[in-house]
């Protein structure tokens, strides 16, 4: 039978894991640029992929103040038509970095999502972002990427259903700060 007590509280152990400081010091880097008009973009793969969705979609609708001014983001993965594409003729793991390439500019936001944070895509995502002077943050599980981005939030887990549930406490934590600042 399956302990639903004990999968309560690993989702409990993942997100108090989350590092609040962190979070606060990238909601404070978002919001920065989104004052200057630039764009946040995101991407990611599979259930990280939908998390990125729904990043940008709180962004450019509203997360809950329905007076607060739309946002400028773009979900990389959304695109099937240039991912397809770019993964026919490039390989899958440029389908993000070559739209960033394409979309992005100076002083912009990648937001990365990677459970394992060993995405070839993702990475390469984050290294366009250097390459652009693009600012980029990635939301991670324990893993090893931080050593491939200068930004990171990480979820002290190694299970990708914990690891995404926690994520999507910090998407909704960012929200917050963001819709506190920009509601009219």
């Amino acid at each position: 039978m399956v302990d639903l007590r004990r999968i309560r509280q690993d989702t409990i152990t993942a997100i108090e894991s989350i590092d609040l400081i962190a979070v606060h010091e990238y909601a404070d880097q978002i919001i920065d640029k989104l004052r200057r008009q630039q764009t946040i973009f995101t991407c990611g793969n599979g259930g990280s992929a939908a998390q990125a969705m729904h990043l940008a979609a709180e962004l450019v609708g509203r997360y809950r103040s329905k007076t607060r001014p739309h946002l400028k983001a773009i979900c990389l993965n959304t695109d099937i038509a240039a991912m397809t594409a770019i993964a026919n003729d490039f390989g899958y793991e440029h389908v993000f970095a070559r739209q960033l390439a394409a979309l992005g500019k100076r002083g912009d936001m990648l937001i990365a999502f990677s459970t394992s944070g060993a995405s070839k895509n993702v990475i390469n995502a984050i290294r366009q972002a250097w390459d652009e002077d693009i600012s980029s943050l990635i939301i991670t599980g324990r893993s090893h990427a931080s050593n491939e981005s200068p930004g990171w939030i990480s979820v002290n887990d190694v299970d990708t259903a914990r690891i995404q549930e926690a994520h999507q406490v910090i998407i909704h934590m960012l929200c917050e700060i963001i819709d506190e600042v920009f509601t009219i």
